[in-house]
């Protein structure tokens, strides 16, 4: 399973995600939500996502670090300040809650394991490698993760 790691990048994980939990929504039950709640709940968690991504990708840009998630190894800066004093792991955040939001869209209990395997495989093989390679990195790593929650 070591192979995995670093191997596929999150936004093609949340995608093939997204395309389960699409085919398994239209098994019975649905949730008996009208649609205008489904959209204004799917829209609210969205632009939270988009909000966490959006404020990781800034932080990384200003401190000229690589965003690649692919190759940690590249990081020149270990990004500890604006959204990253409540998660180390601002996109991974923003993906998880696109999921719920497509989730919410969606309008099905089977849509929701989505969010919860998107979490499991980025853990294991995304953010255990990536805090690996950082750990050995950067002096100040296991201070910063002592201080702050991997998600939220």
């Amino acid at each position: 399973m070591a192979r995995l790691e670093l191997k596929i990048p999150p936004p093609l994980v949340a995608l093939l995600v997204a395309a389960l939990m699409a085919l398994v929504a239209s098994w019975p039950p649905l949730f008996a939500l009208p649609a205008a709640a489904r959209v204004g709940i799917a829209v609210a968690l969205a632009a939270v996502g988009a909000a966490f991504d959006v404020a990781g990708l800034v932080a990384f840009r200003r401190a000229s670090t690589t965003i690649n998630p692919l190759h940690p190894e590249r990081a020149s800066a270990l990004v500890t300040g604006g959204v990253y004093r409540i998660t180390r792991n601002p996109m991974y955040v923003g993906l998880a809650f696109a999921l719920l939001a497509w989730a919410a869209y969606l309008g099905s209990p089977w849509a929701l394991p989505g969010p919860v395997a998107f979490v499991g495989y980025i853990t294991h093989f995304q953010i255990v490698p990536e805090e690996r390679i950082l750990r050995a990195r950067f002096a100040q790593f296991d201070a910063y993760a002592a201080r702050v929650r991997r998600w939220l």
